[in-house]
């Protein structure tokens, strides 16, 4: 076994105002590396005063990032981009022994963080507003996009990097300050970008970074008429109470919450690779991913064939520490998730479903649990109605296409969906008929930076990347003069 020395964790702090807030005379929480269980730091929690001071300067930073122009933000968004590329391995090694995913997993998506502050940089100077012709010659009508003010955002642990920026650099790109609240899991990997924002030229009042007891610092800050937006990326409950927060004081919003995403596959797809594309995004991050692929919804006649080359596939994958070269999955981020993921699989078995592997943890240290494949899952197992959010893939059989759709169609949940038909009839009713935000037909890469990236029904409202997520941090301003 190679393992990659892990490097020194970074000392954890607040960043409010310019000033880095240690741990000291402050209450502090633990954070764990997934793969050991052992304690690698100690976070500090902000207090009242903290937040007070952050809504404070992002008040002062609105001001003058607004004003700032889009030239000047784009350089600076660019020139944090090349330092966070420059440091993806150095990153993505932090970013592994805090999370737990393997090195390779890590380092990608650090390289895909840049790409985001790269791609706003560019998008954000194209902001554009309109002219609308008048009904009077001696009228002008046009429409501006300004920033919407200061922005409140909200991040979870699995993503952590890439999930900060999309907040980050849309609300950065449209000209907004912003007070974000990482996972408190995860703290080093935000910082990390925070660093090179700061390096690059972002005035130290446009951003702050907080960290604490997720329901009071939500509550503080969505309640400050300072905040004008927020934007939440976790599971539906805490949405829905976000949601709320919210609407009392008719602040905008943009909520990516949880996913149960199916996998449709015809009799007319090409069943290995469905089957080897598959493992390989099922697996990934050990599917700790809001998009991951997890109800596999296969036509009966190549059913017993997709089954085979799945098993083989999962089987064949390489567990392990995340530092090390050879691991293909590695742990889940906390004992909560091993001890969830276990559930589910009980109670699928305990419904009438087939355990093909997997299904126990690995007896080592950390929170392993063996990449799990259940078959013959019957509807009334919990994992066809919830989000597992683990190295658990859920297959059934269905008889034809409609029946697919329909199931696929049947929870509440419209994040991420996938299908495979090599039958372009087929993709086009895929295409009108599945109900979800995103649908990747016959491949899984549906997250990049120019593209949207949210959800419909449960799975929350708005969308980040692409150009709508840069609008998202905007309002419209419609202009008329004589």
């Amino acid at each position: 076994m190679t393992v990659t020395a892990a490097p020194a964790y970074r000392d954890l702090y607040l960043f409010i105002a310019g000033e880095r807030r240690k741990a000291e005379n402050r209450p502090t929480l633990p954070v764990i590396n997934p793969a050991t269980g052992g304690e690698i730091g100690r976070l500090p929690v902000a207090s009242d005063d903290d937040l007070n001071a952050a809504l404070a300067a992002a008040a002062r930073g609105f001001v003058r990032w607004r004003d700032t122009s889009p030239l000047d933000r784009s350089r600076i968004l660019r020139g944090a981009a090349a330092l966070i590329r420059e440091r993806a391995s150095e990153i993505g090694r932090t970013m592994t022994i805090e999370q737990g995913k393997p090195l390779v997993e890590a380092t990608g998506e650090v390289q895909a963080t840049a790409e985001i502050f790269e791609w706003t940089a560019e998008e954000g100077r194209r902001l554009y507003g309109r002219v609308i012709p008048p009904r009077a010659t001696n009228v002008r009508q046009f429409v501006l996009r300004q920033p919407i003010g200061v922005v409140a955002a909200f991040t979870p642990w699995n993503f952590p990097a890439l999930t900060p920026a999309r907040k980050l650099a849309g609300a950065l790109g449209a000209g907004c300050s912003i007070i974000i609240k990482p996972s408190e899991e995860t703290p080093a990997t935000a910082l990390a970008l925070l660093e090179a924002l700061l390096e690059a030229g972002l005035p130290e009042d446009v951003v702050s970074i907080v960290f604490g007891e997720p329901a009071h610092i939500s509550r503080t800050l969505i309640a400050s008429p300072i905040v004008k937006k927020i934007s939440f990326t976790g599971s539906i409950p805490v949405g829905k109470q976000l949601a709320r927060l919210a609407a009392d004081g008719m602040k905008a919003a943009t909520l990516e919450l949880g996913g149960h995403a199916p996998v449709i596959v015809t009799e007319h797809a090409n069943v290995k690779q469905a089957a080897t594309r598959s493992v390989a995004w099922k697996y990934r991050n050990a599917g700790q991913v809001c998009i991951s692929p997890t109800r596999f919804l296969v036509h009966e006649r190549v059913y017993d064939e997709f089954v085979a080359e799945f098993v083989r596939g999962t089987e064949a994958l390489q567990i392990g520490d995340g530092l090390d070269e050879k691991t293909q999955m590695a742990t889940l981020a906390n004992e909560r998730r091993r001890e969830s993921i276990g559930q589910f699989v009980q109670d699928a078995v305990d419904c009438g479903a087939r355990l093909e592997t997997g299904g126990k943890s690995l007896d080592r240290d950390g929170f392993f649990y063996a990449p799990t494949v259940l078959t013959d899952v019957p509807r009334t197992a919990r994992i066809l109605n919830d989000e597992p959010f683990g190295p658990v893939a859920a297959i059934s059989r269905v008889p034809d296409l409609d029946t697919a759709i329909a199931e696929a169609n049947r929870l509440p949940y419209g994040l991420a969906s996938y299908a495979f038909t090599q039958d372009l009839a087929e993709s086009i009713t895929l295409s009108n008929r599945v109900e979800a935000g995103m649908l990747g037909i016959n491949h899984f890469a549906i997250a990049l930076a120019e593209m949207p990236f949210g959800g419909i029904k449960e799975s929350g409202y708005g969308s980040e990347g692409g150009i709508e997520g840069l609008e998202a941090y905007t309002v419209t301003k419609t202009v008329t003069m004589v």
